[in-house]
């Protein structure tokens, strides 16, 4: 089980940190300047350093700090994470999530709220709380608590309904992963009769790899269902451009699930950056689904 939780928190860093080179360019952009992204590379619209990670990563931590200080209300303690994170001044923060957490007044429901009807045009269906929700199927056995404390950590940030519908089907599809089913069983499975489900052709997305939480979501999938590798998933997202940090990350999260940190390429890994904070925090976390 330690294994399997160090592969997700590892492989979700790796794809952030890989793709992070590559963000906002598109497919042709990609091709002419690097041919093909395979190894870290650092770089990229925030000049960051090779093996650094970007706010997905951050913020997923944010997450797996709150939910160990407090496993049954986690909401109050997450959002101190995410303010601490925030005051740091981050090199990058999404903009329905700076919104709400430079407007937030006590509140995560109600200034998410706000921020969607108030500020944003009734627009708040971006893919940030979707990349950052893994930890909490990482942290709980009982099923019924996980998808809640899920919705709850989408809707801290994203007041729109698609986000939250988002996150709770990619956790049921960790949590199943977690409980020994292949991943891309549980896909098939999941997403049955929803937005998500499989078009006849099988081909790549007819959207673009945007922020959008449902374009980013059909991208992740797309890339979990046609790779046969951790590799295949990560390097796929990275090289496609649009949202490639989060995209790679959130394929990269479920990939290394399934496959587990022993089988994560060496290099990448030691490639990251603070690999030390990511093991302490996977044990953290297995202590919890442990107990």
């Amino acid at each position: 089980m330690l294994n399997k939780i160090k592969g997700a928190l590892f492989g979700f860093a790796i794809g952030d940190a890989l793709g992070a080179t590559t963000e906002f360019m598109t497919k042709g952009e990609i091709e002419e300047q690097y041919g093909k992204v395979t190894g870290m590379m650092g770089g990229g619209w925030l000049d960051l350093e090779k093996g650094e990670i970007t706010d997905d990563t951050a913020m997923t931590l944010a997450v797996v700090k709150g939910i160990i200080r407090d496993r049954k209300e986690p909401v109050e303690p997450i959002g101190d994470e995410f303010l601490k994170w925030y005051d740091s001044r981050p090199k990058d923060v999404g903009i329905i999530i700076s919104t709400v957490l430079a407007n937030f007044d006590g509140d995560w429901l109600g200034t998410a709220k706000r921020a969607h009807y108030d500020w944003l045009g009734g627009k708040s269906a971006g893919n940030g709380t979707l990349m950052r929700c893994l930890p909490v199927a990482l942290a709980y056995r009982d099923l019924d608590q996980m998808l809640d404390i899920t919705r709850q950590q989408s809707q801290m940030t994203h007041y729109d309904s698609l986000a939250d519908e988002a996150c709770v089907l990619y956790n049921w599809i960790a949590f199943r992963v977690l409980g020994g089913q292949l991943l891309k069983d549980a896909i098939k499975e999941e997403i049955k009769e929803t937005r998500y489900e499989l078009s006849p052709t099988g081909g790549q997305p007819d959207c673009p790899p945007d922020g959008f939480v449902v374009h980013t979501m059909h991208w992740v999938l797309y890339w979990l269902l046609h790779s046969d590798s951790y590799l295949d998933v990560v390097i796929g997202a990275a090289n496609e451009g649009g949202d490639s940090d989060t995209i790679a990350a959130i394929a990269g999260g479920l990939a290394g699930l399934e496959c587990g940190f022993d089988q994560l390429p060496g290099e990448y890994v030691q490639d990251l950056l603070g690999k030390e904070e990511l093991l302490e925090i996977a044990q953290g976390l297995h202590s919890l689904y442990q107990a």
